[in-house]
């Protein structure tokens, strides 16, 4: 069993990935902005941020 054991060990290898210099490769970012609900109209994607985030300002459900 002990054998077993250490072999199993010997099987091992390097879990780390190797990165590339310079490269990025993962998943291309696009700005929240450019998604289908907006059209890459940033302007209307802050003034519904803005409105989303007063929504959630304890202070305006108060009133």
């Amino acid at each position: 069993m002990t054998a077993t054991v250490a072999l199993a060990a010997c099987g091992e290898y390097s879990q780390v990935p190797n990165y590339k210099q310079g490269n990025y490769q993962g998943k291309s970012d696009t700005r929240p902005w450019e998604g289908e609900k907006f059209a890459g109209n940033k302007q209307a994607w802050e003034n519904d941020l803005r409105a989303r985030n007063q929504g959630q300002t304890e202070y305006n459900r108060i009133k």
